[in-house]
């Protein structure tokens, strides 16, 4: 629990998951060829795993020299934040049956472009804290 004596809180692996089901978007993190980046997307989750669609660019390429990714999220109000990171192995899905359950998920892209490809981010780890926030300043 986040009050004056512990400004933060370490979250179990259930209130992580939590977070992430009600999650709209969150930001992957990649590194390949000596280089890191950060891609917005939106995902959802399932069956213990994280799924997004992309189309052939950059992510792709990306997490073909180098699987391992990091996701996070956050979120906060007046009064706390939040931030939840996975870290995992990214599985582009090439076989019918792994398709067709992905395209059962209710997720469908942000940016109205061709994104056929499928991705399944399998955790190894997923860790969050919560957070109180100091006081706003005063503005004159």
């Amino acid at each position: 629990m986040v009050d004056d004596t512990n400004p933060v809180e370490v979250l179990d692996e259930r209130e992580c998951w939590e977070l992430l089901e009600l999650a709209p978007m969150g930001r992957i993190a990649l590194a390949a060829g000596g280089e890191i980046d950060i891609f917005p997307l939106n995902f959802a989750v399932h069956d213990g795993a994280l799924w997004f669609r992309t189309a052939p660019g950059t992510k792709l390429v990306e997490l073909t020299v180098n699987p391992d990714v990091a996701l996070e999220i956050d979120g906060w109000d007046a009064g706390e934040a939040f931030s939840v990171v996975v870290k995992g192995i990214a599985e582009r899905l090439e076989h019918g049956a792994e398709i067709d359950e992905a395209e059962r998920l209710p997720l469908t892209p942000w940016v109205p472009t061709l994104k056929y490809r499928w991705v399944r981010i399998r955790p190894r780890r997923v860790s969050g804290r919560r957070f109180r926030r100091a006081p706003e300043p005063e503005r004159f």
